[in-house]
């Protein structure tokens, strides 16, 4: 069956078509108006910000970002500015923002607002029609907020107290711990934002408990573990052949226990350490320091020997540190020291038996500087001699000559008869009572010599002087004990005489009692003229005396030995000195 034909559409009439021409152009007009307003839109926009953006009530919109920025931070500066008052309990303090480290960055603030360029109508559109309201960028400095929060800590809050444990005297002593209240800093931070720029700029706070880093706990251990331990008994620390003993006395003295990492840890003083270990050794020195005798509140003590000891002090400290924890039986440990020890013990510093006053004797001095400080200098040197047994004393192996640099001045000495100026007078006035001390000690005489002019301040055929190094007072220990010899000064002034006293300790032997005869032999005095080194001075005849000593077991009124001593004694001359 043959198919039909194509259908042919019928031809549109010619005025329609004409009338599709005419709408084409109208939209291709309306094309060209829009287009244009559109570009002019997208031009007038440029980069500024949205019509109608505000900050904080500060309208920044149709400004490119520099000039928002500065409109910004003009308008909010006097706002910026104002303190902000932080209340704690109804407490106020207030605080400055630039002290809290609160700024206002602008520029980043005004970016935040800025949108890109578009060409999309619906973003032109907003652009002109939808302002915004732009979140205000603050910084904040930690650390000067870190800082402000101290302050109100300080002021509204309380410190929280460390637990702490104390040896002292022996015991252990507990301080417990207290909790504080304080602000909490990001509560801080965040209340100091949000009231930087806004109208009401007062903040409430809370105060939060704060634990102190050492607590009971902590106290309790330290107790348990170390303080109770320590103080159980004495520890033995061995350098060489010498024993240090340290009692817990002492070792409250040398030990702390600090907080460390959130405990409370053992440690050493130093210096606590080397000032008591000082007392016992002569640590870090090259040469041991031997025992002695000395008065300590006027009675003689012994000092004890110090062994010449070098040792590593943290190594000490290591040991000691050990020790102390340790139960009892095992608290003694050697330590690793160079030891030089002493060749005179203590041990052997007791064995002196240096335990009373045996003799004592004074003698009085007129006023003159120069004796003043040549007794006073004299003194001071033969102060503090301990004798041995068998040992003699030397008055000028102990002084020394009379020097400037030893210390000692001119004044008048005797010579041939005449007084003369030179160094060292006055001296004698020590000679003559430490010869009584002596004399009445019981010791045993070697050589004196007495002025060879008699002075009437001094005990008649019991003096002596000496000069520089011909003429010495020497006298030996006689006796099985020590001897300690004792001096002192009392100045003169010139209103009153000086005194020197010297005083003899030891273990009591003799009672000692004197006799002296009548002066004899008398020699008449002669008449000169001087000049230059010498001093005007009346006439004496000379003469001889003699003095007994009666040595009598102690309590005995028997008269065990008899010693006698001559003294002749020279004319003092007339002198004319000119």
């Amino acid at each position: 069956m043959p198919a039909d034909p194509p259908r042919q559409r019928p031809a549109k009439p010619r005025k329609e078509r004409l009338g599709g021409r005419a709408v084409l152009a109208v939209v291709l007009v309306l094309a060209v108006l829009v287009g244009g307003g559109w570009v002019a839109a997208y031009e007038l926009a440029g980069d500024k910000l949205r019509h109608g953006t505000e900050v904080a009530g500060v309208d920044i919109g149709d400004r490119t970002p520099d000039e928002a920025a500065r409109v910004l931070e003009s308008a909010l500066a006097d706002r910026t500015a104002r303190p902000i008052t932080v209340v704690v309990d109804g407490r106020r303090v207030s605080v400055d923002p630039a002290e809290a480290g609160l700024s206002l960055d602008a520029a980043a603030t005004v970016a935040s607002g800025a949108a890109a360029r578009s060409w999309d109508p619906v973003d032109l559109w907003n652009h002109y029609t939808d302002g915004t309201d732009l979140d205000p960028v603050v910084r904040l400095d930690d650390s000067r907020l870190a800082k402000v929060a101290r302050r109100l800590d300080r002021r509204l809050g309380s410190p929280a107290r460390n637990g702490a444990v104390r040896m002292s005297g022996g015991r252990v002593a507990v301080t417990d711990p207290v909790a504080g209240r304080a602000v909490d800093v990001g509560e801080l931070g965040d209340a100091l934002r949000s009231a930087y720029l806004a109208t009401d700029r007062t903040v409430d706070l809370t105060l939060h408990e704060v634990r102190p880093a050492i607590d009971s706990d902590d106290v309790q251990r330290a107790v348990d573990e170390v303080a109770n331990p320590a103080m159980t008994g004495p520890v033995t620390l061995v350098f060489g052949r010498s024993p240090v003993v340290l009692r817990p006395q002492q070792l409250g003295r040398i030990l702390r226990l600090e907080p460390s990492a959130g405990s409370l840890e053992p440690t050493v003083d130093a210096t606590a350490l080397r000032r008591v270990l000082g007392r016992a050794l002569a640590a870090d020195a090259k040469a041991p320091v031997d025992a002695t005798v000395r008065l300590v509140k006027g009675k003689p003590r012994v000092i004890p020997a110090k062994p010449g000891v070098t040792y590593g002090a943290k190594q000490v400290e290591r040991v000691l540190l050990d020790l102390v924890t340790r139960g009892s039986g095992h608290r003694k440990a050697r330590v690793k020291a160079r030891v030089k020890e002493p060749s005179f013990t203590t041990a052997d510093a007791r064995r002196l038996r240096i335990r009373q006053r045996v003799s004592t004797f004074t003698t009085s001095f007129p006023y003159a500087e120069y004796r003043n400080v040549n007794i006073g200098r004299a003194a001071e040197l033969v102060d503090g001699t301990v004798l041995k047994p068998g040992e003699t004393f030397s008055l000028n192996g102990i002084v020394g000559e009379r020097t400037r640099a030893n210390g000692f001045t001119e004044g008048w000495t005797i010579q041939n008869g005449v007084f003369r100026s030179d160094l060292g007078g006055g001296v004698s006035q020590l000679a003559t009572t430490t010869f009584n001390a002596m004399f009445f000690a019981g010791l045993q005489d070697v050589e004196h010599k007495p002025h060879s002019l008699y002075i009437s301040r001094y005990p008649i055929g019991r003096e002596a002087t000496v000069a520089w190094p011909s003429v010495d007072l020497k006298f030996k220990n006689d006796t099985p004990y020590g001897v300690l010899v004792h001096a002192v000064v009392t100045p003169s002034t010139p209103s009153s005489q000086g005194s020197v006293t010297v005083s003899m300790y030891s273990t009591k032997r003799w009672d000692i009692t004197t006799r002296t005869g009548p002066r004899y032999a008398f020699t008449p005095y002669k008449k000169q003229t001087l000049t230059g080194n010498c001093e005007t001075t009346s006439g004496a005849d000379g003469f001889s005396i003699d003095v007994w000593r009666y040595f009598h077991k102690p309590g005995s009124s028997a008269v065990a030995r008899t010693e006698k001593f001559h003294t002749t004694y020279i004319p003092q001359d007339e002198v004319d000195c000119r």
